[in-house]
């Protein structure tokens, strides 16, 4: 049996995207060439937040699939291998206040 997470309120599971490590020549960059890429491809979201006076929801602003411009620093780092996730992937949880933006690829 599959086991996923599923995130409450307005937060947001997202993967990080891994900067390359390798040149396009196939040479290895050293950590200190690789650049710190604060992308990441959103994995699943929670239905929104509800505002106090009537308990309206408020909609979400980004959607599975979208990649993201993440700040430098925040989010909470989830370990999904319990879940039967692969382990080399990094993924955090984000309130949707927190994502910078949507990187638009068209």
């Amino acid at each position: 049996m599959a086991k996923r997470l599923i995130p409450l309120l307005d937060r947001v599971l997202v993967e990080k995207i891994v900067a390359p490590t390798k040149s396009v020549g196939g040479i290895l960059l050293p950590e200190s060439a690789v650049s710190k890429i604060n992308e990441a491809k959103v994995v699943a979201v929670g239905p929104g937040r509800r505002t106090g006076k009537d308990g309206e929801l408020i909609p979400m602003g980004v959607k599975v699939g979208d990649t993201v411009l993440l700040p430098d620093y925040g989010g909470q780092n989830v370990d999904l291998g319990a879940y039967g996730a692969s382990k080399d992937k990094e993924t955090f949880l984000y309130s949707d206040q927190e994502i910078l933006g949507i990187i638009d690829s068209s």
